[in-house]
C-alpha cells in the first residue's frame, strides 16, 4: 500500500511538474516510470515467493489482477502517459498462476469447512429439542440457508474482485458445493426424522427444515442458469426434502381418515353427509398445525391433503360394495355425492388449495350415476376421460357397478367408448393411476 501510494503521488508530480523542465528526448516520464515499477514489481515477486497467509495471498493477487492495473494505471492524470509504455504485470505469469491456484484451493478448502461446520451446528439444535423461532408465524431457522448462501456468494464475489477468470474458476470448483451440501442436509434430515420421533419440538423442527427450504429454492431459482445441470439437482433435492417432511406431517391424520372412509361403504351411503361432516372436522384440526409452514408450502400440503380426500372418495366408490337397480336410488346416492362434493370443495379451497383440477372429479362420477339414458352417460363419460386421462377401463368398470340396471353389452358399450376416448399419456398430476382397483 505503502509502495503504490509513493509511486501514484510521486509520478503525479513528475506528469505536473517536471517532466517540462525536461527536453522530450529525455523521456523523463519514461525512466521514473520504469525504475518505480521495476521497484513494485521485485518486491511483489520477492512476496510471492515467501511464505504468505491466505489473506496475503488474495491482496498480492488484487494488487497483480485489479488495484495496480486498473486504480494506479488508469488514474485519469497518469493513464496517458503510462499507456505509451510497456509496463508489464508486476509478476511473472508463471508466478501469477501459481499464487492463483493456491488461492483457489485455499478458498475452496475454507468454504467446504464453513458448510459443514454450519450444518453439524444446525443438527446439534436439533438434537436440542428447543422450538424453532417463529417468523411472520412461520417456524424457521433461516440463519442456516442465508449462510450458505452467503459462503458460496460471497467467496465467487471476492474472487471475481481479483479478475474475471479467478471468478469464473472458483464458481467452476463452487458448482457442486450447493448441491452436495444439500444431500448432507437431506441425509441429516431423513436421520432425524427417523431417530427423533419423540422429541418434544419434533413437528416443529420439520417444519423449520421443510422451511429453510424455500430461501435455497428461491437462490437456485434466480442465480442458477436453466443450462446449469446442477439447477435440476438443487431442485430435485429440495423436492425431495419438501415431499418427505409433508409425508410425515400428513401420517396421522391420514390414519385417522382411514377408518372414517370406511364408514360410506359399511353404511351404504345412507349417512354420507355427517361421514363428510366427520372428515372434515378431523382434518381441519391437522390444518391449523400446517399454518407455520411458509405460505408456498401450506398450499402444497394442504392440495395434498385435498388430493387424498377426492381419491379416498373415489376409492370407497369403487370398492363394489354398493349395487342400486332403481334410478331413484341412483338419483339420491348422486345427489349425496355431489353434496359431498360441494362441501370437500368449499373446505378445501377455504383452506387455500389451489388444486381447482380436482373439483369435477366427484361431481361428473355422480352425474354418471344420476344418468340413465345409454348415450348420455358415453358423452359423460367421454367428458370423464378427457378431464382425468389416467382413468383405466378396470377404474370405470369398478364403478359402474353401482348402476346394476345397466345390461352386460350396455356395459361393454361403455367401457369401449372409454378405451377409444382415452389418451395413453399420464397428466402431470394424476388422480386415477394412484388407485388400485382390487
Amino acid at each position: 500500500l505503502h509502495m503504490g501510494k509513493t509511486m501514484k503521488e510521486d509520478l503525479t508530480v513528475v506528469v505536473k511538474y517536471i517532466k517540462q523542465l525536461y527536453p522530450p528526448e529525455f523521456n523523463v516520464f519514461s525512466t521514473y516510470a520504469e525504475l518505480y515499477h521495476n521497484y513494485f514489481a521485485s518486491q511483489a515477486k520477492k512476496n510471492a515467493e515467501s511464505h504468505l497467509e491466505d489473506k496475503d495471498i488474495y491482496l498480492l493477487l488484487s494488487w497483480v489482477h485489479n488495484i495496480y492495473p486498473k486504480d494506479m494505471r488508469k488514474d485519469r492524470v497518469l493513464a496517458e502517459e503510462l499507456e505509451k509504455l510497456k509496463l508489464g504485470s508486476l509478476l511473472p505469469s508463471s508466478l501469477s498462476k501459481e499464487l492463483e491456484k493456491k488461492y483457489l484451493d485455499n478458498e475452496e478448502v475454507t468454504i467446504k469447512n464453513s458448510l459443514t461446520k454450519c450444518l453439524d451446528k444446525e443438527i446439534q439444535r436439533w438434537k436440542e429439542d428447543e422450538e424453532p423461532e417463529k417468523l411472520n408465524g412461520h417456524f424457521q431457522s433461516e440463519l442456516l440457508a442465508i449462510f450458505v448462501i452467503q459462503s458460496i456468494y460471497s467467496g465467487q464475489k471476492r474472487a471475481k474482485d481479483i479478475s474475471a477468470a479467478v471468478g469464473e474458476e472458483l464458481s467452476r470448483r463452487l458448482s457442486q458445493e450447493l448441491p452436495s451440501f444439500l444431500r448432507s442436509y437431506k441425509d441429516a434430515f431423513e436421520d432425524f426424522k427417523e431417530k427423533s420421533k419423540k422429541h418434544r419440538y419434533y413437528k416443529a423442527i420439520l417444519i423449520a427444515s421443510i422451511n429453510n427450504c424455500w430461501n435455497f429454492r428461491d437462490y437456485a431459482e434466480k442465480n442458477v442458469a436453466e443450462k446449469d445441470d446442477n439447477k435440476a439437482s438443487i431442485l430435485s433435492i429440495l423436492g425431495d426434502i419438501e415431499n418427505s417432511g409433508f409425508d410425515v406431517l400428513l401420517q396421522q391424520l391420514f390414519a385417522q381418515l382411514k377408518p372414517i372412509y370406511k364408514k360410506f361403504t359399511e353404511n351404504k351411503w345412507d349417512s354420507s353427509n355427517e361421514i363428510m361432516n366427520e372428515i372434515i372436522k378431523t382434518t381441519s384440526k391437522h390444518i391449523s398445525d400446517f399454518r407455520t409452514l411458509k405460505d408456498p408450502f401450506y398450499h402444497a400440503i394442504v392440495e395434498k391433503i385435498h388430493a387424498r380426500l377426492v381419491k379416498e372418495y373415489i376409492v370407497r366408490l369403487l370398492k363394489r360394495k354398493v349395487s342400486l337397480k332403481t334410478p331413484a336410488q341412483q338419483q339420491n346416492l348422486a345427489q349425496n355425492i355431489s353434496k359431498n362434493a360441494a362441501d370437500l370443495e368449499a373446505f378445501c379451497t377455504s383452506n387455500g388449495s389451489q388444486a381447482t383440477w380436482l373439483n369435477s372429479a366427484l361431481p361428473k362420477l355422480a352425474e354418471i350415476i344420476r344418468l340413465q339414458d345409454l348415450g348420455a352417460i358415453k358423452i359423460e363419460v367421454a367428458t370423464l376421460a378427457t378431464t382425468y386421462p389416467d382413468i383405466r377401463k378396470r377404474h370405470l368398470e369398478a364403478f359402474l357397478h353401482i348402476k346394476a340396471n345397466l345390461s352386460r353389452s350396455e356395459l361393454k358399450s361403455i367401457l369401449g367408448y372409454l378405451a377409444d376416448s382415452t389418451a395413453s399419456t399420464l397428466p402431470g398430476a394424476p388422480l386415477f393411476s394412484n388407485i388400485n382397483v382390487s
